[in-house]
């Protein structure tokens, strides 16, 4: 037989839409594969995708979870970082009024010292003065006698 005779042979009754035994026959195999195919590849290709998708889920809603107490932690340690340069502010302009206090207080120290060498040396050149002015009222009184006696001695 060659291709040309099966080509050129007369078409059956019913043609392509022939509805014998085949029809119910080839629904039962399509209904038989897919159930075969449901328990063999989807059930267990969906349990794992169903798995994968949990784990996606969970480890999303964990990794929301850590950055909530991450941005928690971060908001935290500012605000301590901010009460800390407030503190130290603080401590800083503590430590300058108490710096300006003591040389407010050394100054004036110092000021009420320089007064009081100043009276002292003044009392001490005043004494120091009088005691010139009697030495030399003396001195002035001897050589005036010393002069005295000499022109009358002369």
């Amino acid at each position: 037989m060659n291709w040309l005779s099966l080509a050129e042979a007369p078409v059956p009754e019913g043609g392509l839409f022939d509805f014998d035994a085949t029809l119910p026959l080839m629904a039962i195999q399509v209904v038989i594969l897919t159930f075969i195919l449901n328990k063999l590849f989807f059930q267990p290709v969906g349990k794992v995708v169903e798995e994968r998708e949990g784990f996606v889920t969970t480890s999303h809603k964990d990794a929301k979870a850590r950055l909530a107490q991450v941005q928690r932690l971060e908001d935290d340690l500012k605000a301590r970082l901010q009460e800390a340069r407030q503190e130290a502010q603080a401590v800083i302009t503590a430590a300058e009024d108490e710096v300006a206090t003591l040389h407010k207080a050394a100054l004036a120290e110092a000021k009420a010292s320089a007064m009081k060498l100043r009276e002292e040396a003044r009392a001490d050149i005043k004494a120091q003065r009088s005691a010139a002015d009697v030495v030399l009222a003396e001195e002035s009184r001897r050589l005036a006698d010393l002069i005295i006696q000499r022109l009358v001695a002369t």
